[in-house]
C-alpha cells in the first residue's frame, strides 16, 4: 500500500452527530453462511444510496464453508472487503479469481450477472464485509463490470494523529480511492485508530453517512459507539464534516454517499425502480437470459 501523510486536525468546524445507533441482525445467507446484517432493508431510504451492509467473520469453518453458490444479481453494485481469509469467485462471464486478505472486489451487476462466492479461512480466520450500493435508473441495465484490488493496490494514508486509513472509494484529504462513482459520490474508508486517535473528514450535509465500529469504541459528537454498532449520522445543514475520537485501539468503516432519490424496489438479489422491472428480471432469470439481456 502506498501510504500518504496527511493532516486532518482542524479541517472540520462543526461535526455531525449520531442520529441513531443500530445493532444489526444475526442471520444467514447463501448456503447457510452466518453473518450480521448491519444495514437492513428498512434503512434503505434513510441511507440511500446504500442498500445493505453485511459483516461476517468466524474461526469455525462450518459457519461459512458452504459459501454462496451460483446466484443472480441485477440493478446494483457489490463491494466485498476481506479483512482476513480469502474469497473464491466465479461468474457467468467466465471470470474466476481469488480475493486475498486485505483485498476488495467491486462488482457492478448492471443488467445481470450470475456468480458464486466461496469463503476460505486463512490461518484459521475468515472475516470481512459486503456492501450493496444502488445504481441510478440509467445504469441498471448497463453491462456488468468488476475488478479485484489486492491490499497493495488500495490507497492508504497516515494522519497526523496516528490514524491509518484504507481508501476503497472516494476522496479523503487529497488522497483518491481505488474506485470513483460520479452518481453516488461514494466514500468508503476503513480507519484504524491508536488509543486516543482522532480523525476528521469534511463531508457535505446532503450526503448520507454512517460509521460501523468493528473493534474498540469511538466517540462521535459526545456519544460512545461500541464495537458491533452502526452510527447513522445526522444531516445537520450547519455541519461540515465528521469528527471521530477513539476510546482505545479501534477500527471502523466510514461510509458516505449522495442519495439517488429514486424509487427502490427490491426482490432478493434484484434491485430496480418498479415492480414491472422486477418481474422482467425474474422472467429473464427463469429463461436463462438474465446475464445476456440487452447484450
Amino acid at each position: 500500500m502506498n501510504e500518504a501523510r496527511i493532516q486532518t486536525a482542524g479541517t472540520v468546524r462543526r461535526s455531525r452527530k449520531v442520529e441513531q445507533l443500530v445493532g444489526g441482525v444475526a442471520t444467514s445467507d447463501g448456503a447457510g453462511v452466518k453473518l450480521t446484517r448491519v444495514l437492513t432493508q428498512p434503512l434503505q431510504r434513510r441511507l440511500d444510496p446504500f442498500l445493505m451492509l453485511d459483516a461476517f467473520g468466524s474461526d469455525k469453518p462450518d459457519d461459512y464453508i458452504a459459501g454462496f453458490p451460483d446466484h443472480p444479481h441485477r440493478g446494483f453494485e457489490t463491494v466485498t472487503y476481506m479483512l482476513a481469509g480469502r474469497l473464491l469467485h466465479r461468474d457467468s462471464a467466465g471470470h474466476e479469481g481469488l480475493l486475498e486478505s486485505g483485498g476488495v472486489q467491486w462488482m457492478s451487476a448492471g443488467r445481470g450477472v450470475i456468480h458464486s462466492e466461496i469463503p476460505q479461512q486463512q490461518e484459521g480466520v475468515m472475516e470481512g464485509f459486503q456492501l450493496w450500493i444502488n445504481l441510478p435508473a440509467r445504469d441498471k441495465m448497463a453491462p456488468p463490470w468488476y475488478r479485484d484490488f489486492t491490499a497493495d493496490e488500495l490507497p492508504g494514508f497516515l494522519a497526523d494523529s496516528g490514524v491509518r486509513g484504507t481508501l476503497i472509494a472516494g476522496e479523503s484529504h487529497g488522497v483518491s480511492g481505488a474506485v470513483s462513482r460520479d452518481a453516488t459520490a461514494v466514500l468508503y474508508l476503513d480507519l484504524q485508530f491508536p488509543p486516543g486517535g482522532r480523525f476528521e473528514q469534511p463531508l457535505t450535509a446532503e450526503r448520507n453517512a454512517f460509521v460501523y465500529v468493528y473493534r474498540g469504541a469511538l466517540q462521535i459528537g459526545g456519544r460512545s459507539v461500541p464495537a458491533g454498532r452502526m452510527a447513522i449520522l445526522d444531516n445537520d445543514a450547519q455541519a461540515d464534516g465528521i469528527s471521530l475520537a477513539a476510546e482505545g485501539e479501534s477500527r471502523a468503516l466510514l461510509l458516505a454517499g449522495r442519495p439517488l432519490n429514486e424509487r427502490i424496489v427490491q426482490y432478493g438479489p434484484f434491485v430496480m425502480n418498479s415492480e414491472q422491472e422486477i418481474y422482467q428480471a425474474l422472467n429473464d432469470f427463469r429463461d436463462g437470459t438474465l446475464a445476456r439481456a440487452g447484450a
